[in-house]
């Protein structure tokens, strides 16, 4: 690392001085100048990380307990692709003397798979694009310099797993929680395999799946005290595909969440708002006294198509059939209704009014509650939800998923929404790296006469910068220090 940093000071301030000369002599040409000294920067970054990884292959095969289970074997290069761009460095191969196993140490020590090309950075880098841009252009942006195809993009999205929620704060005490739920409807290439789709006697693909998003909020408040727009508060997201028996799995996760964040005994009423589907239904059975609650955009819909026909006395017949909902009996209901259908002059009309009338009599109470409870319910946003959350990245435009990627993708947009910090995400996720064969854990504790030693021993290898390095010496035998034990815990 200290001949990188030496070569910088003879080489790149120079031309870092080059750069800034030229800028003085021409100062309208200012973004020449930054990407001057961009490029300097960013040149001295991958050198410095280059010399530091040969540096720690390098130390490894000094290492006695090395000596005792490892050949060394050869040596390669390998590409890894950073934020910054790809750095290629010399690694070495090893055998192990008692299973005659190949592997690079160096791999082991990095706790990276010997065929992973991505460093954590350049992934979480790609998980920020990935979640609102297509893979190709989330490949292409993984670093300043390189980038990977799209297939390894999907790759790398199929294989992700996300971490459960884990609270470390005191539980919140709140009067009122409210849970929207919808889907979305996600265009599907296949299934599982190409060409697994089936095919109906139309000649029409089954390609649609659902993306299902429940969230759950404490209320509402203004985004700022003159504005008209409102903001949720505390908003937490869940999403993904789940199909029949997997619903179930949904509703425990928000259970889990809302147990872990909230004293659900000093909540007063959570109240559930949706458009009526049986999977959002299922969600009271898992969580004990929730209120289901009538979205209010699709109680209007459905009110508007009753009501249509009607033209100058629409208002009055739609105001008529809300103040029933809300005070009368389902008896009521259907003698208005009754008498609503008396001016439907098509056949399509008729069908309104009755498809009407079915869908306010499935969801009585719930829209009864919708209309009575003003001062607690809140009106959903179920709808632009999901088209913010949702559709925006998976179903706005044309574009078709697989059923892993669209479940995988929605629950990334979930963890995007919910404030999940990327690079995180990458390190939690689980790594396969075996023990080396053989081996020992403990290691040995140098004394500072053999460090120093080590140190006069090596310093032939830095060349002309020698000289220059003498006021660091002191940083060299600490680094050594570290790494040699750093190194037993590999084996």
């Amino acid at each position: 690392m200290y001949i990188s940093i030496q070569h910088f000071l003879e080489k790149g301030i120079e031309r870092l001085k080059e750069v800034e000369k030229v800028f003085l002599t021409n100062p309208t040409d200012m973004a020449s100048f930054v990407l001057g000294i961009t490029d300097e920067v960013h040149k001295f970054g991958l050198e410095m990380i280059k010399e530091t990884l040969e540096f720690m292959d390098e130390e490894i095969p000094k290492d006695s307990k090395r000596k005792e289970s490892w050949y060394v074997e050869r040596s390669d290069y390998k590409c890894l692709t950073t934020s910054l761009g790809d750095v290629r460095f010399r690694k070495t191969y090893y055998q192990n003397k008692t299973t005659w196993e190949y592997e690079y140490l160096l791999d082991r020590m990095l706790e990276m798979d010997s065929h992973e090309r991505l460093t954590e950075d350049a992934e979480a880098k790609m998980l920020q694009e990935v979640v609102e841009a297509p893979y190709r252009k989330a490949g292409e942006e993984i670093s300043l310099q390189s980038s990977v195809s799209k297939q390894t993009v999907k790759n790398k999205i199929h294989r992700l797993e996300f971490p459960k929620y884990n609270v470390e704060r005191d539980k919140k005490v709140v009067d009122y929680l409210y849970i929207d739920a919808d889907e979305d409807h996600v265009h599907l290439q296949f299934g599982e395999t190409k060409g697994d789709l089936e095919v109906d006697g139309n000649n029409r693909k089954n390609n649609c799946v659902l993306s299902k998003i429940v969230y759950v909020y404490e209320g509402i408040e203004k985004e700022s005290p003159e504005s008209k727009r409102h903001k949720l508060i505390e908003p937490h997201y869940f999403c993904g595909v789940y199909d029949g028996s997997d619903n179930q799995a949904l509703w425990n996760e928000v259970y889990a969440y809302l147990d872990a964040t909230y004293d659900l005994e000093k909540v007063k009423k959570i109240y559930l708002n949706a458009d009526g589907g049986a999977w959002i239904k299922s969600g009271k059975n898992r969580i004990a006294g929730i209120t289901y609650v009538l979205d209010e955009f699709h109680l209007n819909k459905y009110i508007l198509r009753a009501t249509s026909h009607m033209l100058d006395s629409q208002g009055d017949a739609a105001k008529a059939i809300k103040e029933t909902i809300k005070d009368g009996t389902k008896a009521d209901f259907e003698v208005l209704v009754d008498e609503i259908l008396e001016y439907a002059d098509t056949e399509a009309c008729t069908k309104r009014i009755l498809e009407t009338k079915e869908y306010i009599l499935s969801n009585w109470m719930a829209a009864k509650i919708r209309l009575r409870d003003r001062e607690t319910v809140i009106g959903s946003s179920t709808e632009c939800h999901v088209s913010h959350v949702l559709s925006s990245r998976m179903s706005s435009r044309p574009m078709g998923w697989s059923r892993t990627g669209c479940d995988k993708m929605s629950h990334l947009r979930a963890y995007y929404m919910n404030k999940g910090d990327m690079l995180e995400l990458v390190r939690s996720q689980p790594k396969v790296l075996a023990k080396a064969a053989g081996a020992e854990s403990d290691y040995e504790v140098l004394s500072m006469a053999k460090i120093k030693a080590s140190e006069r021993n090596e310093n032939y290898d830095l060349g002309k910068y020698y000289d220059a390095m003498q006021a660091t010496i002191s940083d060299n035998i600490s680094k050594q220090f570290w790494f040699k034990k750093k190194v037993r815990s590999i084996y």
